[in-house]
């Protein structure tokens, strides 16, 4: 037999495979969960302010997984996409949740100050009603004024009033005047009188004493006047002689119900 050949060099060790690194999904998850957050607030009208930062963030994370994606460094490119979609809706619906709740305060605001406005008018239109009513509620003497139910008063510029020797209330030396109140029903149903007595200033604004003496010249308004029909109240009073050039008179056919009017002049 022939020699036998050296054994040649066996087969090397086996060589191990190289390690797949693992891919970078990492920026295409957190995209989506933002997105999905931002998307959420967004929903909610009153948390639009915290919205778009999670949105805006769901776009740049998403758009980086979905280049890692392109390369190769990731596998999730459809979840890194739908979190740049989400994050593009959730920016968009803060906006208008935005817009919405600049425009919907706006209108609150512009519908208080119309209110407070409206208010303001109406206070003012209704202090202009009371001065007008309370300036046509100061006469002259002999002019007329009616009150809302309806009954017409007048007084007539007072005349010297001489007392009896049986007087109260007229201090000597004083000038005693006689007021004449005239009260007129223009309306359709009978009115009482309820006044009790008129009050007179003297010129300097002093109230003045009822005259009362035992002539029976006096006449106290009191009771209903019929529709169309009047009555005449007179009363005496007493005024210092250093103020009664002039006087004033108030009156009120109810006292309960209606302020007094105010007739003046000379007298």
């Amino acid at each position: 037999p022939g020699p036998v050949p050296a054994p040649g060099p066996g087969p090397g060790p086996m060589p191990f495979p190289a390690p797949v690194p693992a891919p970078l999904n990492g920026m295409g998850i957190t995209g989506l969960v933002l997105g999905i957050v931002g998307v959420c607030l967004g929903a909610f009208i009153i948390l639009f302010w915290m919205s778009w930062l999670p949105a805006l963030l769901a776009v740049i994370f998403g758009a980086v997984g979905m280049s890692r994606a392109r390369k190769g460094l990731a596998t999730n490119g459809g979840m890194a996409l739908a979190g740049v979609i989400l994050g593009g809706l959730g920016l968009l619906i803060s906006a208008g949740a935005g817009v919405f709740t600049v425009l919907a305060v706006k209108a609150g605001a512009d519908e208080i100050r119309e209110k407070a406005d409206a208010v303001k008018r109406a206070e003012t239109a209704e202090r202009e009603r009371e001065k007008e009513e309370e300036k046509a509620r100061h006469l002259s003497f002999g002019q007329a004024y009616t009150f809302e139910n309806g009954l017409k008063v007048t007084v007539a510029k007072p005349q010297p009033f001489v007392p009896d020797d049986f007087v109260l209330g007229h201090a000597k030396g004083n000038k005693a005047i006689q007021i004449t109140i005239t009260v007129v029903n223009t309306g359709k149903e009978r009115v009482r009188i309820d006044s009790g007595l008129p009050s007179v200033n003297d010129a300097n604004g002093a109230s003045t004493e009822l005259v009362i003496d035992g002539s029976d010249r006096q006449r106290v308004l009191e009771g209903y006047v019929l529709p169309g029909k009047e009555a005449v109240g007179k009363y005496a009073f007493s005024l210092p002689p250093d103020a009664a050039d002039r006087v004033e008179v108030e009156f009120s056919p109810d006292l309960k119900q209606w302020e007094d009017s105010y007739w003046s002049g000379p007298n």
